[in-house]
């Protein structure tokens, strides 16, 4: 009877777990399509296949669920190895590949950022998205060692290159390719 009870307690563990997947996916593909604050709830239940009370007992609230989501997201598209670019001596090469690994990560994450950024740009969830950022333009920042002035424009110039906005400014309403943006920042960044 021991032996039944465990096997019945590992199974429902699972079915919860599985149930908890179907909500984060469910919300994240929600989230990419029609934003964030088009997603309720209902629909939220609804395409996981669960009722409202299910999605809470998993969720108690918004943030709790968003906070699980862009943690999920986050981990099936992570974002580039910085440790990588730091074996790079040459400044402009760093750049060069710190830019190539950042665009293509912008290319493929494309439609979930738009959204996220168009709705919580500024919301404690993206925190961990900025951090990276900044942690990355330093990475690149760090291997010119400029001092005072000169480190705060070149670092301005390296975060202006990285960004997501400008990656698609470039690409999508200026139409050039990613090697053509990259090289056009790599020239910006030298000059700062």
């Amino acid at each position: 009877m021991t032996m039944t009870r465990r096997y019945e307690l590992k199974r429902r563990a699972v079915l919860q777990n599985e149930t908890r997947q179907r909500i984060v996916d469910a919300t994240i593909e929600l989230h990419r399509t029609i934003g964030a604050a088009q997603t309720t709830i209902s629909e939220i239940a609804k395409r996981a296949g669960v009722g409202r009370v299910t999605v809470y007992r998993h969720f108690p609230d918004e943030e709790t669920l968003f906070f699980a989501c862009s943690g999920y997201y986050f981990s099936e598209h992570p974002f580039p190895n910085i440790e990588r670019w730091r074996e790079v001596a040459d400044p402009l090469e760093r750049l060069r590949q710190g830019l190539r690994e950042s665009y293509a990560w912008h290319r493929e994450n494309a439609e979930m950022i738009s959204m996220a950024l168009a709705e919580a740009r500024d919301l404690p969830v993206m925190a961990a998205y900025h951090a990276f950022w900044d942690r990355a333009a330093e990475t690149l920042a760090t291997a010119w060692r400029p001092r005072g002035r000169r480190r705060s424009n070149l670092k301005a110039a390296i975060a202006l290159a990285l960004s997501f906005e400008t990656h698609r400014t470039l690409t999508r309403e200026q139409q050039l390719t990613d090697e053509q943006a990259i090289e056009l920042m790599t020239r910006l960044v030298d000059c700062a």
